[in-house]
């Protein structure tokens, strides 16, 4: 392996482009994002996806941004519940990025079993296909499984708790990495993804974040709802910075670690408004609702773990990363 300085921050990963990484739920948002990034710096990539969530279209996208990619993407569509799929597709890889889950507190309080299936029982079948294959594992957590920790900023060491079952799902998952690498040495890293945005995240599902919320109604003139009072905040993380962080996790990441992947700062949902109106120019009140069960209140991440061990830095600033988001929208929608 070799190492490419793209500009200011750490070095991302370059393979040679025999080596295969595989991407589970690479058709999603993030997903696609990786695939992209691993595509631009010459690896080949395997996605596995179930086209729940994910899309062709996502796809079909990262292709049209790097043409060089021509037969150095593979597409298994298929599901991490599926264990001697996973299998097969862990044999053939040099390094996994574990992206596939349900990612919805809401949609896990609709259907418990399904998204414990998906968000645990398939991380079990990644790391169970990892034993003795000296195959490291980069897999997708989530802030949620602080919970409403009062103090700020959210650390790693902190103890967890998690007010939905989709944060349980996610905190299960880095129980059962610890273990797989104690016991078997599975070198496994976990990120503790905090509230991504950008660029293809769906805006159409009923479990649909808050930015790309935001933006659908605020272009289409339709007024934002906003759960609770709108004062609570959240560490809103443009999906490039995540990228980064993901790829340098990848490289850089040893045995058994779990990371916030994070800008470090906190907005509420009222100042994110009142930002996106200013970007777009448009004039809109908001609905209020009442605040949805399993929600945190406020959230901003430490990165001092990540920064000293991975050399993470956010490069996007919010305003910035949602002029782009909006400018993706505009086309889009």
């Amino acid at each position: 392996m070799e190492e490419d300085n793209p500009g200011e921050g750490a070095p991302f990963l370059r393979y040679n482009l025999a080596v295969r990484v595989l991407v589970t739920g690479g058709a999603g948002f993030i997903g696609s994002h990786v695939v992209e990034e691993l595509l631009r710096r010459g690896d080949s990539v395997l996605v596995l996806d179930n086209f729940s969530t994910g899309s062709e279209e996502n796809l079909n996208e990262v292709v049209a941004e790097v043409p060089s990619a021509a037969g150095r993407l593979e597409v298994v569509k298929g599901d991490v519940r599926d264990r001697e799929l996973v299998r097969e597709l862990v044999e053939v890889s040099e390094g996994v990025i574990h992206l596939a889950a349900q990612p919805s507190v809401v949609r896990s309080l609709e259907a418990p079993v399904e998204v414990n299936e998906v968000n645990y029982i398939g991380t079990l079948n990644v790391l169970e296909a990892a034993r003795g294959k000296g195959v490291k594992l980069v897999i997708a957590s989530s802030s949620s499984v602080y919970g409403d920790i009062p103090e700020l900023p959210k650390r790693e060491d902190m103890v967890p708790r998690p007010k939905s079952l989709y944060a349980v799902s996610k905190l299960a998952s880095e129980l059962a990495g610890r273990v797989f690498w104690k016991t078997w040495g599975v070198e496994n890293i976990h990120l503790r993804y905090f509230n991504i945005f950008g660029p293809r995240q769906r805006h159409d599902s009923p479990y649909a974040a808050v930015v790309p919320r935001f933006i659908s109604a605020v272009l289409l003139g339709k007024r934002p709802v906003i759960y609770g009072d709108g004062f609570q905040t959240r560490d809103l993380t443009f999906v490039k910075d995540a990228v980064q962080a993901t790829l340098l996790a990848l490289e850089k990441g040893e045995g058994f670690s779990v990371y916030n992947v994070a800008a470090g700062s906190q907005v509420s949902v009222l100042e994110l408004l009142n930002t996106l109106k200013e970007i777009t120019g448009k004039e809109v009140e908001p609905v209020f609702a009442e605040p949805r069960p399993g929600d945190v209140r406020h959230s901003r991440a430490s990165l001092e773990k990540i920064g000293k061990e991975l050399g993470y830095r956010p490069r996007w600033s919010l305003k910035e990363a949602l002029k782009e988001t909006v400018r993706w929208y505009e086309r889009a929608l």
